[in-house]
């Protein structure tokens, strides 16, 4: 991947909320600290289209990857979580972005609650949530490295 080097805190950041049927997808930089949704990828049993992903990477040429880590409510490891760290380490193997693990407990369940403030009809599987989780997965992040109180723990390499 050729991507321009940002100095530190100017950096491009892709998040990923990492599911079996869609990944979702958002995009910021350390500047602005602010997220965006971007189309979530679809995925077949956790496995993404990599071509999808590969064109994903070629547009934004980000500095890092944030992978949410879906931990049970008491912090233990779970199967999805061992899945969405398979998943981060794929991307690191593939792209050589250092990639970072983020506590993501709760976001599913604050992304549902933003899309029915904007009028979501309640059908996820139609309308999907993934874009605003991986949007709070960032904004967490962004929050965590400003060193601002976040619920989430704290980012771990792959």
């Amino acid at each position: 991947m050729a991507s321009r080097k940002r100095e530190p805190g100017e950096r491009l950041i892709l998040a990923f909320d990492f599911g079996t049927r869609r990944i979702g997808v958002s995009v910021g930089n350390e500047l602005l600290r602010s997220a965006r949704e971007l189309e979530p990828l679809p995925a077949r049993d956790g496995i993404p289209d990599w071509q999808r992903v590969s064109a994903l990477i070629e547009e934004w040429q980000p500095d890092r990857f944030v992978v949410g880590l879906p931990l049970n409510m008491d912090g233990s490891e779970s199967e999805m979580s061992t899945r969405a760290r398979k998943f981060g380490k794929r991307l690191f193997g593939r792209y050589g972005v250092e990639c970072e693990m983020f506590d993501e407990r709760g976001t599913t369940r604050e992304a549902k609650a933003i899309a029915r403030e904007q009028g979501h009809g309640g059908n996820y599987r139609k309308e999907s949530v993934d874009g605003i989780a991986a949007v709070l997965i960032l904004e967490g992040f962004f929050a965590r490295e400003e060193g601002l109180p976040s619920r989430q723990g704290p980012a771990e390499p792959v």
